[in-house]
């Protein structure tokens, strides 16, 4: 029992440590301005704060359509452990981002209602959940601390004023009533006043993006201001300022950032009329329990309006085109900063208002466009500015975002290396699926299953009239994700492209991946391989066959749509055969790889050959071996046959070879890493084509040159004792300890084999 007590107390004293980090006592006016001196964040203003809060995190460098770019990390969502973060979409995201600071810094804009626009699954929700998540977490450390404002008036008179009812007397924690629209501290101090304090803590801060405070108290808090004054006026005090902001009756509190306390989201379902939307409404059965001394109270008033619970950082719109008719309400908003609880109450705001929305809102707007200079709509137009999220077109993000589709990975992959990259993307995946019978069994998506669908999917998103002759899609779907393809022993870079296609704005969605991928893990497969018990492996052409199947009956495409997309699957097929071919040849010659030593060997004689120098050994400097370099030529690199040389010395296609192929990318890369102090022995040489096809590719000509008694057609079913078993074992155990299970070596080894037969002769 004490054992689960010590567990348990470890846990309550780890939860206390947490909130107490999270949380302060309420200070004094006095005391918070002294601590905004000190950290002149804690003052800011919503849109600044909404900036400050996404360049806390940092950024990372991406890959995306060919470019690299410097990302938020704050849009990976680091704060819920990427659970809800955004992927792709960066550029649209720095746009975005570009526009706080500039609305922050009062540079322009502020009459703008940020617009996020695009089709389902594009992340939209995910940035609303992201921006939830990413401003909770800032609030609680120590430069992002939200404070707002809480009065005390039972002290401040023998009559109830703003007790809510409450017996006056000695000073109670009951007797406090926070602003129910987060009021900014500094908006207790009048204009004059606080323009001072604002000089002071910009000047102390030095930001490029001052902090500016221009909303008066909210209904509530004026009240009990004017309700406190006109008390302390009566008794003839004459510092009044400093009588109603006592701490007896004014206290700054800490809150936590979260929505209803400076987030306000109307969703999709939300109704009532414009005005309980915006602001709230009021609560009349409540007016005969209150003092407001002939007037409408402003406590009689429920604050659950979406710019009351937004007021000082950020309202969201959330599916736009459900409350069309809100936006006009919101008309001046932005600029103004003000909103009309009633005929004689009207309330300052403060916030980032933003709204997001499907195209179907484009229809909404464009309604009257017919009527050209008469277009009702037209303000509105004016005010919004439009950010459109697209479907993703890389290949790694896809995948990426497919995986999250089928479990619950949330971590974003930030990888740096591109070796690591394209084994993320191959990777396989395993998932427990329950059966009608209550039974778990383990599913297996093969390497690169996940790859085909995120490049099907990709595909159809790309626009295919600007690929110039002689590439494809895929090549340009390559070219998005890595920023060059590789041709042999030429590497093309996307520079000499120029794309100008409108990418990404239709396409499949991933969540009609995502339930077709779902369907077949609880599908029985072994049908299709009676002979083996393999029924929990699911292929990639498994994956892309119901995938252009589904297209008939998904209603999500038009008919349009389906006869583009069918005709895509076929690249989506032969570029991932060509991997899983990459895959089987690797393993099948596995146990003929060169190895690095040997190559590097090769290239230092070829650049002494060259520049008609010796090579370094251990027995010291010797001329370059013809021999060896003939040897490596023929064998490994299988490029030329013994009549290409005259008694181990080469022939002019060989020479042209070695000085255009070899030669030349060693002294671009030398001249790419001449501050580095380039030697040949520094070399990489993974960055010399013709080298890299030496250590990662093969082809069939390699196997039929070194084993003459393999046969493809024996490969589902050996003989044993013969060459091709043998190899088919090697090929099967090299699989399996690259990521695949024996089940999808075999499955997979089947498939490529068998489109080789048809060429093999």
């Amino acid at each position: 029992m004490s054992s689960h007590t010590d567990v348990a107390r470890e846990y309550l004293d780890r939860a206390d440590d947490h909130l107490r980090g999270t949380y302060e006592e309420p200070m004094s006016l006095a005391a918070y301005v002294d601590a905004a001196f000190e950290r002149p964040s804690i003052a800011a203003h919503a849109s600044k704060y909404l900036l400050d809060a996404i360049e806390s995190m940092g950024t990372r460098e991406v890959l995306e359509e060919g470019e690299t770019r410097e990302r938020y990390r704050f849009f990976d969502d680091p704060a819920n452990e990427g659970e809800h973060a955004v992927l792709g979409n960066t550029e649209v995201l720095n746009r975005f981002v570009d526009d706080l600071r500039t609305i922050a810094a009062g540079r322009g804009k502020s009459e703008k209602i940020l617009w996020f626009d695009g089709p389902t699954a594009t992340g939209k929700s995910e940035l609303k959940r992201c921006l939830i998540n990413g401003l909770r977490a800032y609030s609680r450390t120590d430069a992002g601390r939200r404070y707002t404002v809480e009065w005390n008036v039972a002290t401040g008179s023998e009559t109830r004023g703003l007790s809510y009812g409450g017996e006056a007397g000695p000073e109670r924690e009951d007797d406090w009533y926070e602003s129910p629209v987060q009021a900014h501290p500094l908006s207790v101090f009048p204009d004059d006043v606080r323009s001072e304090v604002l000089d002071g803590l910009n000047d102390k801060s030095g930001d490029h993006v001052p902090v500016t405070v221009e909303n008066d108290l909210d209904p509530f808090s004026r009240e009990a201001y004017e309700h406190l004054e006109e008390q302390y006026r009566r008794d003839g005090t004459r510092d009044l300022f400093s009588a109603v902001t006592d701490p007896t009756h004014l206290r700054v509190k800490n809150y936590v950032v979260d929505v209803g306390k400076g987030i306000g989201v109307l969703h999709s379902e939300d109704d009532g009329s414009p005005k309980e939307r915006l602001v709230g409404s009021w609560m009349p059965g409540m007016l005969r329990e209150l003092d407001s001394r002939g007037r409408k109270n402003p406590q009689a008033f429920s604050y659950d309006g979406v710019l009351s619970q937004g007021n000082g950082l950020l309202t969201i719109v959330e599916d736009a085109a459900q409350h069309a008719d809100l936006l006009q309400k919101l008309l001046n908003v932005p600029d103004e900063g003000h909103v009309k609880l009633d005929k004689g109450i009207g309330m300052d705001v403060d916030t980032q208002l933003l709204i997001i929305s499907n195209p179907d809102l484009d229809a909404e707007l464009d309604k009257y466009a017919d009527r050209n200079g008469r277009d009702p709509l037209k303000a509105l137009k004016r005010r919004l500015d439009k950010r459109e999220f697209r479907y993703l077109t890389n290949i790694s993000l896809e995948a990426e975002l497919i995986r999250r589709e089928l479990t619950d990975e949330t971590a974003v992959w930030d990888v740096e290396d591109e070796a690591d990259l394209r084994e993320q993307i191959r990777a396989p995946l395993e998932i427990d699926v329950r059966s009608a019978a209550g039974t778990v069994d383990t599913r297996e998506l093969a390497p690169h299953t996940i790859e085909a669908a995120a490049m099907y999917s990709v595909l159809t998103r790309l626009d295919g009239d600007d690929v110039p002759n002689g590439y494809d899609l895929v090549d340009k779907a390559l070219l998005f994700d890595f920023g060059y393809i590789q041709e042999g022993d030429t590497r093309t870079v996307i520079d000499e492209f120029d794309f100008e296609g409108e990418e990404g704005v239709h396409g499949i969605p991933v969540t009609y991946t995502r339930d077709i991928i779902a369907d077949l893990l609880h599908e029985d497969t072994g049908r299709r391989h009676a002979d083996l018990d393999v029924e929990r492996v699911v292929l990639p052409e498994d994956v892309l066959d119901a995938m252009a199947d589904g297209l008939r009956d998904a209603p999500v495409f038009s008919r349009s749509e389906r006869a583009e997309y069918e005709g895509r699957v076929t690249q989506a097929k032969e570029h991932v055969l060509e991997q899983q071919e990459s895959d089987v040849l690797s393993a099948l010659l596995a146990d003929r790889s060169v190895d690095r030593d040997t190559v590097a060997e090769y290239v230092e004689h070829v650049y002494a050959w060259a520049g008609d120098e010796q090579v370094e050994t251990a027995r010291g400097p010797v001329d370059p071996d013809p021999l060896l370099m003939k040897l490596f030529e023929t064998e490994q690199l299988g490029r030329f046959t013994d009549g290409d040389y005259l008694s181990n010395q080469p022939t002019k296609e060989v020479k042209d070879f070695r000085r255009d192929k070899v030669i030349t990318a060693l002294n671009r890369y030398a001249w790419e890493n001449r501050d580095e102090g380039f030697t040949v022995d520094d070399v990489e040489l993974s960055e010399i084509p013709v080298i890299r096809s030496v250590l990662d590719a093969y082809d069939w000509d390699d196997v039929k040159r070194l084993y003459e008694d393999f046969d493809p057609d024996q490969w589902e079913d050996p003989p044993e004792n013969t060459e091709t078993a043998r190899l088919k074992a090697q090929t099967i155990d090299e699989l399996t300890d690259r990521g695949y299970t024996e089940a999808s070596a075999e499955l997979t080894s089947r498939a490529v084999v068998r489109e080789v037969r048809h060429r093999w002769d």
